[in-house]
């Protein structure tokens, strides 16, 4: 390699080694057990739980189809999956008949609404033994269960043109069961608690990205290799 320019050159070797120093210590475990990319990963995690927390918002639109009867029909990809999707319904209330992976589900929507809500909300807060208890088998098998069941009933009540009822059979599945799931074993942070924190992490984020890129652009230049602005040819 011939160095044309040795300053910026050196400037670039200086750039590129103290990035790589710093990236050495983000993966060395400075917090505890983790490293800097595992505990920023887990603060942004803590945050985002702490932010989607909507099952009391949730809750009060499955008010609005309390007593409303439901009949659905679901077929289930793995055999597997029917006694356990059935004890979810029978729990909250409903009637289940069940031929070969396909379940005949008939209750009350607003009470099986408010069952999932009930499991969401435990998963939310971290009690996962709850719902297991009250099904008898693992946890965030459970949800997942749900969430495949309610997918399916969702697209069924838009078939039959239900709009309205598969909007909050929607909403609960994505703003109450998904989080639960996702989040479940996370403890939740307040953003308004760590914002100097969060800042903090997203403006070191972009000032170590630019840290490459003038590494990059010093030792090109060092080389010879350059970017300027092409000049621009006059007609004759």
């Amino acid at each position: 390699m011939i160095v044309r320019n040795k300053k910026p050159f050196s400037i670039g070797v200086v750039f590129a080694i103290s990035f790589l120093a710093v990236l050495l210590l983000i993966f060395s475990p400075l917090f505890g057990n983790k490293n800097g990319l595992q505990f920023s990963d887990d603060s942004f995690n803590k945050l985002a739980k702490g932010s989607s927390y909507f099952i009391p918002k949730i809750s009060k639109s499955a008010e609005k189809v309390a007593g409303k009867p439901l009949s659905a029909r679901i077929k289930l990809d793995k055999a597997e999956d029917v006694i356990a999707t059935a004890k979810l319904f029978t729990t909250a209330g409903a009637k289940v008949d069940i031929k070969d992976t396909e379940l005949k589900i008939e209750g009350d929507l607003g009470v099986i609404l408010q069952s999932v809500l009930k499991d969401a909300d435990s998963m939310y807060k971290n009690d996962g033994k709850t719902v297991s208890e009250r099904y008898g088998y693992d946890e965030k098998k459970a949800m997942k269960n749900w969430w495949t069941a309610l997918s399916k009933i969702e697209k069924g009540l838009k078939k039959d043109k239900n709009v309205d009822d598969a909007k909050i059979v929607s909403d609960v599945n994505k703003k109450a069961v998904e989080p639960g799931y996702n989040f479940y074993k996370i403890d939740a942070n307040n953003v308004s608690e760590h914002a100097g924190m969060m800042s903090g992490l997203l403006v070191f984020y972009v000032a170590y990205t630019m840290w490459w890129g003038y590494a990059i652009f010093y030792m090109f230049e060092g080389v010879g290799l350059s970017m300027k602005k092409a000049k621009v040819k006059k007609e004759a």
